[in-house]
């Protein structure tokens, strides 16, 4: 394949001034979009660790795919590619990407990206756990990617933000990469001021387009309060996570970009010690639960009551069983203790909503809310009867078979129900054996039937995000995984 001759980035000059109270683009007119994230940096940006996501969102950097609503890969820097074997892919390049320091984005740097995120990261990323990954470059637009292993999800792995594709001169300090200067996107990072903001410039040259904006100055406000209130004082024009609380507060100056998303809000039964051992007594727990007034009422509609633990984007065409229960016994005053975490303002009341139609069950109920790193610990020992709380179902591979994998398996790392059933871990494992995509899907819709059959879980809605811009805001990303908020086509209008 040959390569055609890559433009090289020039930064634009910062001319305007950041977050103008005013909400004017500067004296000198510059047109940059003030934004907001929702979660301030704690590993100075490395895609090695949850900042990767603060990366893409931000559009500084891009990963070799993405995933559309239903967690299927969809062409980014990669155009297409093909499964050699079980375990081996070819990934074809865009031939006209150049990185923001001016160095073409050929088959060799990208497989040197993707290597030392294989052999460098510490701990292991989670997305590459046990993979084995290597990546070669056949030729200047191909890169073989190689598992240790038959790996289904080899190219979808591919779309994890901690595999965003970097410069080489991002990878002189081998445990974190340096994404300032060294990324893809539309905007390249300049300056970064510690876990506060970060200032980009528009890069010239970008593979898909001129960026619509100047630049992007970006502010790390973890009060969601905070962010909405200067949405209304015109200090910013984008703004992610508006609280359902906030949204009344917004004036026809603002407006919010809602897209449902593949999270589960859902009540967790322990099913390894206490009243829910029995299976019953879940049953009449499940039958308790009405969705609705959660949805309607602690959520003012802003969410998707669950048809069960996935959406139907997510399923796509695949059927969906109906869940088989035992009978419900009676709960003649059985106490239990439903815990809950704040950081998402929503769960509190959510859970004071389910508490009540439980103990019109008959069940005696105690609510424990705390935040969540205080509540984690005895979360995962089991440590209450009911846990409600949320979950993204599609993970860094944005395939729901790993969801099973990982919350409802005897081995999960993350069974707040502490399900172990061994019929279910036999069809999470064959599932996971699947190779052709609608095959998983259908695969997915029988696990969850075979889950929510236990009585383990319950599912309660599916959320959606807001994002708060300016009224005349353009072209924000209404991404499901969260993952885009700024754009090459964001342009604040003014």
């Amino acid at each position: 394949m040959k390569r055609r001759t890559a433009l090289l980035a020039a930064p634009v000059v910062l001319l305007g001034g950041c977050f103008s109270g005013s909400g004017d683009a500067g004296a000198d007119g510059a047109d940059r979009i003030r934004l907001a994230l929702a979660f301030p940096p704690v590993a100075a940006l490395s895609p090695w660790t949850d900042d990767a996501v603060l990366l893409t969102r931000m559009g500084a950097a891009e990963s070799l795919v993405v995933f559309d609503a239903s967690g299927t890969a969809q062409p980014q820097l990669a155009t297409s590619w093909e499964s050699v074997d079980e375990r081996t892919a070819l990934v074809d390049l865009r031939a006209d990407v150049v990185f923001h320091d001016g160095t073409p984005m050929d088959a060799e740097a990208v497989a040197g990206s993707l290597n030392a995120a294989a052999a460098a990261a510490d701990p292991p990323l989670r997305v590459l756990a046990g993979v084995g990954l290597t990546a070669t470059a056949v030729d200047e637009d191909t890169v073989q990617v190689q598992a240790a292993q038959a790996d289904p999800l080899l190219v979808q792995r591919l779309g994890a933000p901690a595999l965003v594709v970097l410069s080489p001169a991002a990878y002189t300090d081998g445990a974190a990469p340096d994404p300032v200067g060294h990324g893809t996107g539309p905007y390249a990072i300049t300056a970064v001021q510690g876990a506060e903001s970060a200032t980009l410039d528009a890069a010239t040259g970008y593979w898909d387009g001129t960026p619509a904006a100047d630049g992007v100055d970006v502010r790390f406000v973890d009060d969601a309060g905070a962010r909405a209130a200067a949405l209304r004082a015109g200090e910013l024009d984008v703004v992610q996570g508006i609280p359902i609380a906030q949204l009344a507060t917004l004036s026809d100056d603002e407006r919010v970009v809602t897209t449902s998303l593949p999270r589960v809000t859902a009540l967790s039964l322990n099913t390894a010690s206490g009243v829910f051992t029995d299976p019953g007594l879940r049953a009449a727990a499940v039958a308790a639960v009405d969705p609705g007034p959660v949805v309607d009422g602690v959520f003012e509609g802003q969410a998707d009551e669950a048809p069960g633990l996935l959406t139907d984007a997510t399923l796509g065409a695949a059927a969906r069983p109906a869940p088989s229960l035992p009978a419900a016994a009676d709960p003649a005053g059985a106490s239990i203790r439903l815990a809950t975490y704040d950081d998402r303002p929503e769960l509190p009341e959510a859970a004071a909503v389910l508490a009540e139609q439980l103990r019109g069950a008959g069940f005696t109920v105690e609510v424990v809310v705390q935040t969540y790193a205080t509540l984690e610990p005895d979360l995962l020992a089991g440590a209450f009867d009911a846990v409600l709380g949320s979950r993204l179902t599609l993970l860094d591979t944005g395939d729901p078979i790993g969801y099973f994998g990982t919350d409802h398996t005897c081995e999960g790392g993350y069974n707040l129900a502490r399900l172990c059933d061994p019929a279910v871990d036999a069809a999470v494992a064959a599932a996971g054996e699947l190779t052709d995509p609608v095959a998983r899907r259908q695969a997915a819709a029988d696990l969850e039937a075979a889950v929510l059959s236990t009585g383990a879980v319950v599912p309660v809605l599916h959320e959606q995000s807001r994002t708060g811009v300016a009224q005349a805001v353009q072209g924000v990303g209404e991404d499901p995984f969260e993952r885009q908020v700024v754009t090459v086509a964001t342009t604040t209008g003014r």
